[in-house]
């Protein structure tokens, strides 16, 4: 029925930038070929199974497949298909959350207002009494920030003294702003994956006189609080669950019919491409 781009990942991968060293790791679950790009690529696809229930796969954007049915999440009744892509990076955004031991009442500041940034701010804003701030330097994103009534600031605004930052921007000078926005003894959250490019954490001033944690977060693991407990079925059923909100609609901003996407896709992965969320129409 439905897939939906991940913008960063993928970017990364339409351009070849996927380090040898991890090419492992960073395979899509029903990944066709290997890196570099061409590579049959994606995890977030809705479909309707031969029985007519309608599900979440890990599965690249294609027309149909087959696939074990221990594999397939079913859609909670009451959400709708469409925003259902969304799975894959609510599940990413909550094994964040987990990562970064936020709790009622801290004061969070989110460094990146993409998909992801967007998703880990909504979740934080749900805590009780949580100050939570999203931070961007594209003014376009305030619109959405409101909508799911977050506060939104640009770089030069943020409100310093964090508890808890989260990095989302995938650049260098993200990366700056939220280890200054972090109060001494504070968690950085490191969300972006910059695949083969260098980038230069300024770790002098102030990083270890205020003894900063800067904290990795990837969602091929579950966060360590909850690995004990929670399997990825476990996780990726409530990012389902999660997504029930109707404002996160909001964060699907186009939509591409699976004909068209081989020639979209140079524009929709391009540096700086507007929007936020493509979905792709079967």
């Amino acid at each position: 029925m439905w897939t939906a781009l991940s913008r960063g990942t993928e970017r990364l991968v339409f351009e070849g930038r996927v380090p040898a060293a991890v090419a492992g790791r960073m395979r899509a679950p029903a990944q066709g070929g290997e890196f570099p790009f061409p590579v049959k690529y994606g995890y977030c696809a809705v479909g309707e199974t031969e029985e007519g229930g309608r599900v979440f796969a890990l599965q690249p954007h294609q027309e149909g497949f087959v696939a074990p049915r221990a594999t397939l999440c079913p859609l909670p009744p009451d959400l709708p298909p469409r925003r259902a892509v969304l799975a894959a990076n609510m599940e990413t955004a909550l094994n964040a959350v987990w990562d970064s031991g936020a709790g009622p009442g801290d004061r969070i500041a989110v460094v990146g207002g993409g998909v992801v940034g967007l998703l880990v701010a909504h979740l934080c804003a749900g805590l009780p009494g949580a100050e939570v701030q999203l931070i961007d330097r594209d003014p376009a994103r305030e619109a959405t920030a409101h909508a799911l009534g977050l506060a939104f600031a640009r770089p030069e605004a943020a409100t310093p003294e964090a508890d808890i930052v989260v990095h989302a921007s995938a650049s260098a000078a993200g990366l700056d702003l939220a280890l200054s926005l972090a109060g001494d003894e504070a968690a950085v959250v490191e969300l972006s994956w910059y695949g083969t490019e260098p980038v230069a954490a300024p770790l002098g001033l102030a990083f270890h006189a205020r003894r900063l944690r800067l904290v990795g977060s990837q969602v091929g693991a579950v966060a360590a609080s909850r690995r004990p407990r929670w399997s990825h079925r476990r996780r990726l059923l409530k990012a389902l669950a999660l997504l029930r909100d109707p404002r996160l609609d909001a964060l699907l901003t186009e939509e591409v019919a699976f004909a068209d996407l081989p020639a979209a896709l140079p524009r929709l992965l391009s540096p700086g491409a507007p929007g936020l969320c493509t979905v792709i129409r079967y």
